[in-house]
């Protein structure tokens, strides 16, 4: 917008506009002993350089992860971020809270979601995943909740080995959806007998690989004995970079996979915002939470991309709804797209 001085005649049509002589009349409610009749005695103001280093000195109070290293891990890694993926994001095209319903206005935003459930389908080894969620931990919670839709039970079985806090967002889940939580005791020494737990009973087993504890499973064996009980297998990843290395989930027999995907373009920052992965199979995506960019074609016959099978959580009664979620993590997600693009299929 540009920048139109008030002129006197401006001012003037403004106070007759709302029946007032003069600015000072604006004001005459206020005592006259408290009004300021002066400008205020203020230091003369700092040149840029200076203002940088005086904020510099309180900034340089701070430990971080740049000077120091950090062994905390546990679902927050500091991974370097390549320059380009801040510089891109900032884009306007994609710097928005706007939420991409009409596509035909929003093809660059639903393609990059497009891409982005490419990327983690791949990484997870599954069939389908949605265009992101809060965080790992309330992915977790979103994955009992969409495994108790598809098995119609009620009690979820969680591994000792589930970091703590995402252990706490489910039971928050479960406080308010009232089913029933049953979690192992933390085993360090990767004695945890998971399999001699699975029955009927549950809608599904939550588990992390690698654990807290960093220990790594073949799940096979977990995941057969699940089916045959008819509950779920869903995994949890909290470092999502370990999905290059690992044997992926879905080779493994995962039903829904939740990773949190903070170490791919996105930094600390305190905590947040971070990004929730989930993944799953075609048959049960239509009970997948949250939202889904879909490819098509226009009426010409040209690729497009548009918000597919919404009426699973927005358009219908909040209690039948796949969940409640809102705005997503796109930009959080975009971040994501382009590390892992710069990386390429080799990393």
């Amino acid at each position: 917008m540009r920048y139109l001085a008030l002129t006197q005649n401006d001012r003037q049509e403004m106070l007759e506009a709302i029946g007032v002589n003069s600015v000072e009349d604006l004001f005459r409610d206020v005592p006259q002993n408290v009004q300021l009749k002066k400008l205020l005695d203020l230091p003369g103001h700092m040149g840029e350089w200076e203002v940088e280093n005086y904020l510099d000195t309180f900034a340089n109070a701070n430990q971080t992860t740049k000077t120091l290293t950090s062994f905390l891990g546990a679902g927050a890694y500091r991974h370097h971020l390549p320059a380009a993926v801040d510089s891109l994001i900032q884009r306007g095209e994609f710097l928005t809270s706007y939420t991409p319903y009409q596509p035909e206005v929003s093809q660059g935003t639903l393609q990059y979601l497009f891409e982005f459930q490419t990327q983690v389908a791949l990484l997870t080894g599954m069939d389908v995943a949605n265009a992101s969620l809060y965080d790992g931990a309330s992915g977790t919670a979103e994955a009992a909740l969409m495994a108790n839709r598809i098995t119609k039970r009620n009690k979820v079985l969680i591994s000792g080995g589930l970091h703590p806090h995402y252990t706490d967002a489910v039971n928050t889940y479960a406080h308010f959806a009232e089913f029933d939580v049953e979690t192992l005791e933390p085993n360090i020494e990767n004695e945890e007998d998971l399999l001699s737990k699975i029955d009927d009973t549950y809608s599904c087993c939550i588990i992390q690989n690698p654990s807290l504890f960093g220990q790594l499973y073949d799940l096979s064996d977990l995941s057969k004995k699940c089916h045959e009980h008819g509950v779920l297998l869903a995994v949890v990843v909290t470092e999502v970079i370990s999905l290059s290395k690992l044997k992926s989930p879905g080779s493994m027999g995962a039903d829904i996979v939740v990773a949190e995907g903070q170490s791919l373009g996105n930094p600390l920052n305190y905590g947040g915002p971070y990004l929730g992965l989930m993944a799953t199979r075609d048959k049960y995506v239509r009970h997948m939470p949250g939202r889904i960019s879909g490819q098509t074609v226009d009426s010409d016959g040209k690729r497009g991309w548009v918000l597919t099978l919404a009426a699973r959580e927005q358009h219908i009664r909040r209690e039948r709804a796949t969940s409640n979620i809102c705005t997503n993590s796109g930009l959080c997600a975009l971040a994501f797209t382009i590390h892992l693009a710069l990386l390429g299929e080799k990393g």
